[in-house]
C-alpha cells in the first residue's frame, strides 16, 4: 500500500474527499442558480394569474420548488437503484461498466466476518448482515419514492392552483399522481436516465478517457470486458 502523502490534516482530508466535495459544490450552485431562476419565473407565472407574488423564503415551500426539484432527484436515484441492481447479473462485452462475462469477482464473494477491518454488520452477521449487503440498493430506492412523492406534493399544489383559476375542484397529492401530466413529467426525465445508462455502457466499448475509472486503460481491446 502506498504511503500517504505527507502534508496536512486539513489537506489530507480535502485531496481524499475531492470527488465527493466538489460535486456537493456543484449540486449546490446548481439548485442555488434554479431556485433564483424558479423563483422569479412562477412569481411571473403567479402575476399572470393576478396572484400575489411569493418571498424566496415562501418560494422555497412552494410546490413549483418541491416538483422541479424533486421530479429531477427522482429519476436519478432511480437511475442508479436501476444500475446497481442490473449489474448484479447482466453483463455487456466490451464494457468497463460491466463485471466480466465468466469469471467470478471479488464484489461476489460472500463478506468474510474475521476481516479485522469488516464494517460492524458484516462481523454481527443475521439480519444486519443481509441488510447491509443489500443497503446500496435499498437507500437509492428509498430516496426515490420518497422524492416520488414530494414532486407529486409540488405537482398537486401548482394543479389546484391552475384548477382553481379556472373554476375547477383542487386535487390531492394522490389525485395528482392518477393525473397523465404526473406520469409525463415522470417519464420524460426517466428516459433521459436510462439513456445516460445506455451510453457509459455502450460508449465505454470503443472510447477511452485516460486517468478515468469509469473507462478501460487506453491500450485495452476493445472487446476487454470489465475493469
Amino acid at each position: 500500500m502506498p504511503d500517504k502523502p505527507s502534508s496536512s490534516a486539513f489537506t489530507r482530508f480535502l485531496y481524499e474527499n475531492s470527488l465527493l466535495l466538489v460535486g456537493a459544490v456543484l449540486i449546490l450552485l446548481a439548485l442555488v442558480g434554479q431556485t433564483l431562476t424558479g423563483w422569479h419565473e412562477y412569481n411571473a407565472d403567479l402575476e399572470q394569474m393576478k396572484l400575489l407574488p411569493l418571498t424566496l423564503k415562501q418560494y422555497l415551500g412552494s410546490g413549483h420548488f418541491l416538483e422541479a426539484t424533486f421530479e429531477n432527484w427522482e429519476s436519478e436515484f432511480l437511475q442508479m437503484g436501476l444500475y446497481v441492481v442490473l449489474t448484479i447479473w447482466l453483463r455487456q462485452k466490451g464494457s468497463s461498466e460491466s463485471k466480466k462475462l465468466y469469471e467470478k469477482e471479488e464484489v461476489d464473494q460472500e463478506p468474510d466476518p474475521s476481516n479485522p477491518d469488516a464494517p460492524g454488520p458484516v462481523k454481527r452477521g443475521g439480519w444486519q448482515l443481509t441488510l447491509y449487503k443489500n443497503s446500496l440498493t435499498i437507500a437509492f430506492f428509498l430516496l426515490f419514492f420518497a422524492c416520488v412523492w414530494l414532486h407529486a406534493k409540488g405537482g398537486a399544489e401548482i394543479y389546484s392552483i391552475e384548477q382553481q383559476q379556472e373554476g375547477k375542484p383542487t386535487v390531492t397529492t394522490v389525485d395528482y399522481m392518477g393525473t397523465s401530466r404526473f406520469w409525463f413529467e415522470s417519464f420524460q426525465n426517466w428516459q433521459s436516465e436510462f439513456l445516460s445508462i445506455v451510453s457509459i455502457v455502450g460508449l465505454s466499448i470503443y472510447l477511452r478517457q485516460k486517468g478515468s475509472p469509469q473507462s478501460k486503460p487506453v491500450n485495452d481491446a476493445n472487446d476487454k470486458t470489465g475493469k
